[in-house]
């Protein structure tokens, strides 16, 4: 039996473009469901994505990461190709990563963005992407080029095991996160990025969702790597106690006398932070450490894309 290969295209407002992404896609995977999940379009996105022959599905929640919890909590497949409904990303690479996800028995495979025209990837967009990619990289591991692309291909077992927490573009991110944490198989393939048709409008704001971006990093630096996160907050705190403590000890062991009482109390109320900082650290890594177990678990209870599978 050939694998079931299901195509999500979370959509707002793209009347201009979902004709072309649509068709695009029945005809790169024959054999695929169309699904696209209308997130309060007020133009005729539902409509005309409908008339091309994709199943559509009103999501009432507004953000991109409550359409995608849907969309993997409703659609049941093999293999899942997450794509922007914008028309910039091709159909025609999906066969290859798809192949890739199960030739190789791979979890995830991302659509690496290769700008084709000057307007498709704005200076703004690359750079902003590159430092995120970087941060995430170093918090928590490398094994992702284009942290925010939003053309993905996922296996069966990542999308039932994904808990899908974000509201909105942050979602790219938790998704790269999941695979990193739970050391997932993951792969790359170049593919030429476009700009959007005539008529059609992007959603992001580059420094608005870049903060909301950089702050679900920090929260999940929290969530996923406590330790390491009280830990810093620890030193600092410790640091800055040692700093301040310095300059009583030596009049101390000069006059005998501690002249200088609040700052006495403040370095002690530091120290004391920093402690409680790291034992919330350790404390807080023994519960992650017992989450992750379960998400590896249930990842692990879903049966795996087989590796060298024939092509979909």
């Amino acid at each position: 039996m050939p694998p079931r290969i299901a195509v999500l295209i979370p959509c707002h407002n793209e009347a201009a473009a979902i004709r072309a992404v649509v068709e695009g896609f029945r005809a790169a995977l024959p054999g695929a469901a169309i699904h696209v999940f209308d997130n309060n379009s007020s133009d005729r996105t539902a409509e005309i994505a409908r008339a091309a022959g994709a199943q559509v599905r009103p999501v009432p929640l507004q953000g991109k990461g409550h359409v995608v919890r849907r969309m993997f909590a409703d659609v049941e497949a093999d293999a899942y190709v997450l794509v922007d409904g914008d028309h910039t990303y091709p159909a025609a690479s999906a066969p290859e990563m798809v192949q890739r996800l199960f030739g190789q028995g791979l979890d995830m495979v991302t659509g690496r963005r290769i700008a084709c025209a000057g307007a498709a990837y704005r200076p703004g967009h690359r750079l902003g992407n590159r430092l995120l990619t970087g941060l995430a990289a170093r918090l928590f591991g490398n094994a992702c080029s284009d942290m925010l692309s939003g053309y993905r291909v996922f296996s069966r077992r990542f999308v039932k095991s994904f808990p899908a927490l974000s509201t909105g573009f942050e979602i790219e991110t938790e998704l790269t996160v999941h695979a990193l944490k739970l050391h997932m198989p993951v792969g790359e393939l170049d593919v030429a990025y476009a700009a959007r048709p005539e008529g059609s409008a992007s959603k992001l704001n580059t420094w608005l969702d870049g903060l909301r971006i950089l702050g679900t990093l920090l929260k999940l630096l929290r969530q996923e790597r406590p330790l390491a996160f009280f830990g810093v907050l620890g030193a600092a705190l410790g640091l800055a106690s040692v700093g301040l403590a310095l300059p009583l000890f030596l009049t101390y062991a000069e006059t005998g006398l501690v002249p200088r009482l609040p700052t006495a109390v403040l370095v002690t109320g530091l120290m004391l932070a920093a402690g409680i900082a790291l034992a919330c650290g350790l404390i807080l890594d023994t519960v992650t450490r017992g989450r992750d177990e379960v998400k590896r678990l249930a990842y692990l209870g879903i049966a795996a894309p087989a590796a060298g599978e024939a092509e979909p």
